[in-house]
């Protein structure tokens, strides 16, 4: 019998990797399908309020980085989070291995997620970087990067808690892109709830006339209309 822990490293898997990649090498971000039932994210998005759950609650207001709230897990995530994130890893360095390559720089992700946050431990990067995030009617957040810290995995998740339209409305998911010599490019994204988006943390590898280049990513997200906005952010690099 398939546990939950086994069926959600099957919805994993059984993504279009290839797909994914391409649209990843061409924009930067691109939507998954299903990772989550609705009733995991009811279950996700309800754990907001337990205190002990988390290390620390950012006021996005009195720090400047827009409007709303969200909330650090401390290192023991709930198991829904733990299996998307240890799922999510292999099939992502492929792709920051290759970009890596691209942009002549090392490379240096080991094959086990363990291995790789023991790395961030070691240079000083021990701090849980798994967000919660919960937004209201006229929340938003400033365009930003989630760096924490000298080592970063140039990918990370976002899935959606809600339903957009029904649960929300506004509050789309933002991405620009800072383009050599000329104006940035935008995008806005819907997310929907259950679905990841894969996004650069920092940037994009670009072919330029001396081959390739980086190309500066932000992200954040519009302007909540109506009803609750909440996200699950999944970091592949501690703070």
């Amino acid at each position: 019998m398939t546990t939950a822990s086994g069926l959600r490293t099957d919805r994993v898997a059984g993504q279009d990797w290839t797909a994914l990649a391409a649209e990843l090498d061409e924009h930067g971000h691109t939507l998954t399908g299903p990772l989550l039932t609705p009733d995991e994210c009811c279950g996700i998005a309800e754990l907001y309020d337990r205190e002990e759950l988390f290390r620390s609650t950012i006021d996005m207001a009195r720090h400047r980085f827009g409007s709303g709230r969200y909330r650090y897990f401390t290192h023991d995530l709930p198991d829904i989070v733990r299996d998307l994130r240890a799922a999510l890893y292999p099939k992502l360095l492929p792709i920051a291995r290759d970009w890596a390559e691209r942009l002549g720089r090392p490379g240096w992700w080991p094959p086990r997620l363990d291995d790789w946050i023991a790395q961030c431990h070691q240079a000083g990067q021990s701090k849980s970087s798994q967000i919660l995030l919960r937004y209201g009617p006229g929340d938003w957040n400033a365009l930003h990067r989630d760096l924490f810290g000298d080592i970063i995995f140039p990918l990370q998740v976002v899935v959606g808690l809600d339903v957009p339209g029904v649960d929300f409305t506004g509050g789309e998911f933002l991405m620009v892109e800072q383009r050599p010599r000329a104006q940035s490019r935008g995008a806005a994204v819907t997310l929907p709830q259950g679905h990841g988006l894969i996004f650069t943390t920092r940037e994009r590898p670009v072919r330029s006339s001396r081959g390739w280049s980086a190309a500066p990513m932000r992200h954040g997200v519009s302007v909540v209309r109506s009803g609750q906005r909440r996200t699950l952010g999944l970091v592949f690099h501690d703070a």
